[in-house]
């Protein structure tokens, strides 16, 4: 077992008491993935040849017999990501009253970032010059592989994997901010499995993500390391070879261990934001200063192909016409880059946008990251294709043989050659060093116990998977380089491709459960909104209320005397036959002054936990007629908010009359459960 809990507690529960208090490791993640990641990685440097023979050969097995489920996947994930961006678009993930943490702008910044990266500058030249002179279909070098050459690489860097981004960030931030449970894969299959994800099953995910992700990260390190090599032989005249790519992996490792230990993640924030300025600054002096009229017009041209071709090509298994090199060097690659990189990228989503409702996720997730990827492929990569068209072939068979240098070649033929080339650098190390960083610290989260979900694991477990992704992309760098990093990432993204299958099925069933409980709620909410006080006497409370004003010192004097009281006979009450209830206080703030709240915890996922929350609310006095009211006469309301936003006010009641109400809501709080127990089965 991977947590020291009761398999039979309840999550809510567990959230709140049974987690450790300090990260602790999960002991079997770490084991397993660790020996896994190991073996590989010696297996690597031992025997280069052997490695890299059975690493072809299995993906070749695999681009035969999975190619079509690759495919398939990344198609349903895009899809049912939409269906849930439309149907429910209004479930937050949070609470029901959280909000953002972040300001539009912010949080769109934030996504905007989280689209670009070292792998971008390498592929936005070396794709659309591969597709070009070698297209998967038809004759290359034409005008027809021209228009379809970036294209492809729209397609392959476009909203299918960002679909699987928001799979992974929709059901992580639903799990952890909508039901409280873990920040972990394993808690988005509670639904599916309960209790069990505590257990070995659950172990089996956290252990399939992590080496989904290590390889991923491995993979990205090693283009950055070959790129990044280029960049300073260029500038510096560092040989390109292996001792300065090791160099460079070293330099990852240390930045990730010396930011683990002396808190400098916020420094690396910041560069990473200057970097984002400047990876825009110099697409926009490549727009500037190459042929601006036609990179315009081939961008319209490109996103115009782009909406047409795609139905077509998101399906499109070459079945009659089959080239598995292509298919294994290209398509299904990059999806299986895209579902090793799902989690890791999923957590970031799910962190910035607690608050958000899950369409404004859906359709920033969809659009804005993408919309830097178009900028940054239609520049660079009509300027290649470009530059090719006009009688360049050295530069073609460079782009396509030696994608790591068709960057560069780039620039050095662009005004400001030097500058570029080491602007370019520049960004691509800051890039470099933050994925390692960040790499590191989402791999040891996953493998260890965390006593919430905004706290990090110990910075000893960061620098071991700093040091075993620098070992990893060490070992597929001397086995066959980049291609070698291609092949371990379909390999290892296989097994989380089956865990999205399940992670779809489990929202899915929480979003429907979250669904059917709010409907009941409100259905049965009507007598409460309808229905008043029937003592003696209490119409003229009311009545004498509404032509007056109530301060917060009467407001409070009614939730001492009155409400804190019933909440604890009732809270009491259920104690003695068995429910856990709890009756707790808040100061408040601004135009919230003091609560008052009685909980009783959810048993199942899928519930949300039952909260009759009593708070002092100053509003704006209303006028009936009787006198002018100036603009800041206000009054006090005794006010219960539910979490379906229904409030009323509390002010004329007893306190067996709030006893009735908080057992009427109770009671069917308890229906609505069992009405959502009988939907899920």
């Amino acid at each position: 077992m991977s947590t020291t809990t009761d398999p039979a507690t309840p999550p809510g529960q567990e959230t709140r008491a049974d987690r450790p208090r300090k990260p602790t490791p999960k002991i079997p993640v770490l084991t397993v993935a660790g020996v896994i990641t190991v073996i590989v990685a010696g297996w690597a440097l031992i025997a280069p040849e052997s490695s890299g023979e059975i690493l072809g050969s299995t993906v070749g097995w695999i681009s035969e017999w999975f190619g079509w489920f690759y495919i398939a996947l990344a198609t349903v994930v895009l899809v049912f990501v939409l269906y849930v961006g439309l149907r429910y678009s209004k479930v937050r993930l949070g609470s029901p009253d959280d909000r953002p943490e972040f300001s539009t702008f912010a949080w769109a910044s934030m996504l905007f970032a989280a689209g670009i990266g070292t792998d971008v500058m390498f592929y936005a030249v070396a794709e659309p010059a591969s597709q070009f002179l070698a297209p998967p279909q038809g004759d290359g070098g034409t005008l027809d592989a021209a228009r379809e050459s970036t294209v492809w690489t729209l397609f392959h860097y476009g909203i299918t994997g960002w679909g699987m981004y928001a799979l992974m960030g929709i059901a992580l931030g639903f799990a952890a901010y909508r039901k409280g449970l873990p920040l972990a894969v394993r808690s988005t299959l509670y639904p599916l499995i309960g209790k069990r994800v505590r257990g070995p099953i659950g172990d089996a995910v956290d252990i399939a993500t992590v080496l989904g992700t290590i390889f991923g990260v491995a993979t990205s390190l090693g283009i950055g390391v070959v790129m990044l090599n280029v960049g300073l032989d260029l500038l510096f005249g560092i040989e390109q070879g292996t001792p300065a790519q090791i160099a460079l992996v070293v330099v990852a490792v240390l930045v990730a261990t010396i930011s683990a230990t002396t808190g400098v993640d916020k420094g690396i924030r910041l560069l990473s934001q200057l970097n984002v300025l400047l990876a825009i600054a110099l697409a926009a002096w490549v727009l500037i200063t190459r042929d601006t009229a036609f990179l315009l017009r081939a961008a319209m041209m490109n996103v115009g192909d782009f909406v047409s071709m795609f139905p077509g090509i998101t399906m499109d298994t070459m079945a009659y016409d089959y080239d598995a090199d292509w298919m294994g060097g290209w398509t299904l690659f990059f999806w299986a880059w895209w579902i090793a990189w799902a989690c890791f990228v999923g957590m970031f989503l799910a962190r910035i946008s607690k608050g958000r409702t899950i369409g404004q996720f859906v359709l920033g997730t969809m659009t804005i990251p993408f919309s830097y990827i178009v900028m940054w492929v239609t520049i660079f990569g009509n300027s290649a294709v470009q530059k090719i068209m006009d009688g360049d072939a050295e530069f073609g068979e460079a782009a396509m043989n030696t994608p790591e240098l068709g960057f560069f070649t780039l620039l050095q033929d662009t005004p400001g050659a030097t500058v570029l080339v080491a602007l370019a650098t520049f960004v691509g190390l800051l890039f470099y060093v933050t994925s390692a960083d960040s790499g590191a610290l989402v791999m040891a989260n996953l493998s260890s116990d965390l006593p919430d979900n905004d706290t990090d694991a110990a910075p000893s477990m960061r620098i071991v998977w700093a040091a075993a992704t620098g070992v990893l992309t060490i070992a597929m760098l001397t086995v066959d380089g980049i291609p070698a990093l291609q092949s371990a990432t379909i390999i290892m993204g296989l097994p989380f491709a089956f865990v999205m299958i399940l992670v779809m099925w489990a929202l899915h069933r929480a979003l429907e459960e979250d669904r059917v409980l709010g409907v009941a709620q409100r259905v049965s909410l009507t007598r409460s909104i309808v229905g008043h006080p029937s003592g003696s006497g209490s119409w003229r409370r009311r009545l004498s209320r509404t032509f007056g004003t109530v301060t917060v010192k009467q407001a409070e004097e009614r939730l001492d005397d009155v409400v804190l009281p019933s909440l604890q006979e009732v809270a009491g009450e259920l104690t003695e036959r068995g429910v856990v209830a709890e009756v707790s206080e808040d100061t408040g703030n601004g135009r919230i002054g003091r609560t008052a709240k009685l909980v009783v915890p959810a048993t199942e996922i899928g519930y949300e936990d039952f909260c009759y929350l009593v708070q002092v609310r100053r509003t704006p006095a209303p006028s009936y007629g009787a006198r002018m009211l100036e603009a800041d006469d206000t009054t006090t309301l005794l006010e219960v908010a539910l979490p379906t936003g229904v409030s009323y006010d509390l002010m004329d009641y007893d306190g067996d009359e709030v006893c009735h109400d908080v057992l009427d809501h109770y009671e069917r709080w308890a229906n609505s459960s069992a009405a959502v127990a009988d939907h899920g089965s």
